[in-house]
């Protein structure tokens, strides 16, 4: 459900968290930064870190920091094999957690997989009114977390709320 009144971009930045892929082979991030283009948003900034805790934070904690990035959207690292280290590296740096997100993003995707959307630990927080959402590492997971919770809670008219009044809240001129 979508109100008239004008949206408001915002700019994001998206983190790929893999050892192995490059930006060449990263569908999952580029499919986020294709969606959050054609959504009218802005791409503040790119990056694809190892699954390492202290890179991932590092990154992170630039971007939060960074008037220049509203919204970061994180792929892989939340499953369960040896090196996933995304909810570690980052569920320290929020001021809120955003439990909703990882509840409504397992009852959409047990629709596509089943049970097997047991072993993802998608998550979601505020981090300096930077809202971060951190999502599996498969480009049809992306997909599900975009087209079921993230482009509207991204879309400053989408109503009843969303989380772009939430970051946008305080800015003189946030076009």
């Amino acid at each position: 459900m979508t109100a008239s009144a004008d949206k408001i971009p915002l700019k994001l930045a998206v983190l790929t968290v893999s050892d192995t892929r490059t930006q060449e082979h990263d569908t999952s991030g580029q499919y986020l930064v294709d969606n959050l283009l054609a959504a009218g948003h802005t791409l503040a900034a790119r990056a694809i870190v190892k699954d390492d805790i202290y890179q991932l934070r590092a990154v992170v904690s630039q971007w939060i920091a960074d008037p220049g990035v509203q919204a970061v959207l994180v792929t892989g690292g939340t499953g369960f094999s040896g090196r996933d280290s995304t909810p570690e590296a980052l569920t320290p740096l929020f001021d809120k957690h955003i439990e909703g997100f990882g509840e409504t993003f397992r009852a959409l995707s047990f629709q596509e997989i089943g049970s097997s959307t047991l072993q993802s630990r998608a998550f979601a927080g505020l981090a300096n009114r930077t809202v971060i959402f951190c999502m599996p590492g498969s480009t049809g997971a992306c997909r599900t977390a975009w087209e079921g919770i993230v482009r509207d809670q991204l879309d400053s008219t989408y109503r009843p709320c969303n989380f772009a009044s939430i970051v946008l809240r305080g800015v003189q001129d946030p076009r």
